[in-house]
């Protein structure tokens, strides 16, 4: 064992019966970048552990998981967590250490899985989705946000006491959009009514619903550009990357994120996506594939953000066989998702004390978008630039371009004269 541990740890997990299986565990935790303290902990769990199997008559590891769960009650009822919520974080803590170790140690073992939460209607309507993915050939993300609004629906059945689709009608879908718009803004809300329909307009193709309930759920009015991009200043962009110091590995990986979604006006899943392989640094170019409209752009490679990268390359991103760029901080390894690129985006707005509505990678963006108006570039040219699908999303930076609106208005009254 590395000299980390103390000389009384060491002395304990060479004189245990699970010793061997207790260094390869160490091995595997290291390897996934997990750090010493945890370590430690975890080999202090497993040690209790052995000891405790070892009192009830244990005498081979094909018998210990029969034993995981007395355990963890066991641990459980220590008093050292006061709250209830965190003596349930503890248990799954002790589960999840021992759990590792026997699924290292036993072939066939499988660890207990995190429970996720059912797809709504997979009994009523198992099919739909499949449907989405299949035959819609929709993304994950956007499978996800489905499910996302159809438990608000199973929930309002459910509290209701609605048995089933058949018992559905459309005075009972107006009152669930009503119910709904009490905690969802207009988009959003527009956004639930659609999957509604298209949930309902499935039922109705399967036989699941006798009538057409598609046409009783109507979706709230949205008039294009009544909305401001959260775009802000170029002053303030500065003042956000100024914030971020670069003297630790979080840094150095937040600063080249957000450059890349200040100058490029990335989407957060785009950076998350990008590879080793995307980056063209013979020829100083960077390829993003895969793009929300299902293009892919090749943008000149600044000498800031090559450099931002080259310093988070060089210094802390971890040595492992995926290409992904970016990876989070705690073990275990993995890159970064959308997410969590967002919510670095709107971390480092706060701190740098920016007030803007819904902060998040998307007010990057739009301020990107924003800069190239303010320099007099075309609309489709912005458009293509950022990976506008519509010319149409484009339009809504005209109306903060108030040099642009000023000399419209001059034009029109000159013309009037």
């Amino acid at each position: 064992m590395r000299r980390r541990f103390s000389p009384s740890t060491g002395a304990r997990i060479r004189a245990s019966w699970l010793g061997p299986d207790i260094e390869r565990h160490v091995e595997w935790l290291r390897q996934r970048g997990y750090d010493e303290a945890t370590i430690v902990h975890r080999t202090c769990l497993v040690l209790r552990f052995g000891h405790f199997a070892q009192e009830r008559g244990v005498e081979s590891r094909d018998e210990l998981p029969q034993h995981v769960d007395a355990f963890v009650r066991h641990w459980g009822r220590r008093g050292s967590h006061r709250t209830e919520h965190a003596r349930h974080c503890m248990r799954l803590l002790v589960r999840k250490a021992i759990e590792e170790v026997l699924w290292l140690a036993l072939p066939g073992f499988r660890r207990s899985e995190r429970p996720r939460r059912p797809w709504p209607f997979a009994d009523s309507a198992p099919g739909f989705r499949s449907f989405l993915r299949e035959e819609r050939g929709l993304r994950p993300e956007t499978v996800n946000r489905y499910g996302h609004y159809l438990r608000g629906l199973a929930t309002f059945m459910e509290r209701q006491g609605i048995g089933g689709l058949a018992e559905l009608s459309p005075a009972w879908l107006t009152a669930f959009m009503v119910d709904q718009s009490r905690r969802m803004g207009c988009r959003s809300l527009s956004g639930c009514a659609a999957v509604v329909r298209a949930f309902l307009r499935y039922a109705r193709r399967e036989g699941l619903v006798v009538q057409d309930l598609a046409r009783s759920v109507d979706r709230p009015r949205i008039y294009r550009l009544s909305t401001l991009p959260r775009s802000i200043s170029s002053g303030d962009a500065e003042r956000l990357l100024g914030t971020i110091a670069r003297s630790d590995a979080r840094g150095r990986r937040d600063y080249a994120m957000l450059l890349l979604l200040l100058t490029y006006g990335l989407r957060a899943r785009e950076v998350a996506a990008l590879t080793l392989d995307d980056i063209d640094w013979r020829h100083e170019r960077l390829h993003v594939p895969m793009r929300k409209g299902g293009h892919s752009h090749v943008y000149p490679l600044t000498p800031a953000v090559g450099e931002a990268i080259i310093d988070y390359l060089r210094h802390d991103r971890p040595r492992v066989a995926d290409r992904r760029v970016f990876f989070v901080l705690m073990a275990p390894c993995r890159p970064v998702g959308h997410h969590n690129v967002s919510r670095r985006a709107s971390v480092w707005l706060r701190r740098a004390g920016i007030q803007v509505l819904r902060p998040g990678s998307h007010t990057l963006r739009h301020t990107c978008v924003q800069r190239l108006v303010d320099a007099g570039f075309g609309f489709k040219a912005i458009g293509d630039f950022v990976g506008h699908r519509s010319p149409h999303t484009t339009q809504i930076y005209g109306k903060v371009s108030i040099d642009k609106l000023r000399e419209v208005a001059l034009a029109r009254g000159e013309g009037a004269l």
